[in-house]
């Protein structure tokens, strides 16, 4: 018998281009976990599995793909989103999700934001959905101008201890690593894992690429 211990994932991971951000939004934590190219394809990560999460401070984005046989289930997330309704991500199995964990005083997710209000438009009627999370914001007001300022017309789910976060394995999702996405597949699996900010190019592929796997 194994001995028991945390979960590892095999991963298929290639390079991906940094997404340079201002150094004076360096301050955020980034959690680089695997690369993924551009155009979605994958290559054998030579690190090892995912389970070896490698903080780091800086302004590189990285992915984790992982394979359709060892995908983890999402954990189950609920509440109230920013104007007070009950949000929750079972509603949406069935559907691609994109789960983007935010902050309104968060420099990257300012730079990131105008991309997946656009990625969020152009697959909404294929059937893609888009939830935040928002983090850290003790009051809802200033998470609320966030999204007026952005045009964001999905909701967000209102974290502001992090509690949510903490349900997720931390190799795939770090607590400390704001901006994050993860895309979620149609069974509620976690198929792709993004640590920092995220372009529309960067995440598009990705997306897609789940997206079209057999349901």
């Amino acid at each position: 018998m194994r001995p028991a211990g945390p979960r590892r994932f095999r991963v298929r991971t290639a390079a991906l281009a940094a997404a340079a951000l201002a150094a004076a939004v360096a301050g955020c934590v980034f959690a680089a976990v695997g690369t993924v190219a551009a155009d979605g394809s994958r290559a054998e990560a030579a690190a090892g599995p995912a389970t070896g999460v490698r903080a780091a401070v800086g302004t590189a984005a990285g992915a984790t793909v992982i394979d359709p046989a060892d995908r983890p289930a999402a954990p189950a997330l609920a509440g109230n989103d920013l104007d007070g309704k009950r949000v929750a991500l079972d509603g949406l199995r069935g559907h691609v999700v994109v789960l983007n964990v935010w902050g309104s005083w968060c420099g990257p997710c300012r730079a990131e934001a105008d991309d997946l209000v656009r990625i969020d438009r152009e697959t909404r009627e294929r059937g893609v959905r888009f939830l935040g999370i928002n983090t850290r914001d003790p009051d809802r007001a200033a998470a609320r101008s966030f999204v007026r300022a952005h045009g964001i017309d999905y909701p967000s789910l209102h974290d502001p201890t992090g509690e949510l976060l903490l349900r997720f394995p931390p190799a795939l999702l770090n607590p400390q690593a704001i901006p994050s996405t993860l895309v979620i597949d149609r069974r509620g699996r976690i198929a792709v894992s993004i640590g920092g900010a995220v372009t529309g190019d960067e995440l598009g592929p990705l997306l897609s690429r789940v997206f079209e796997e057999a349901s």
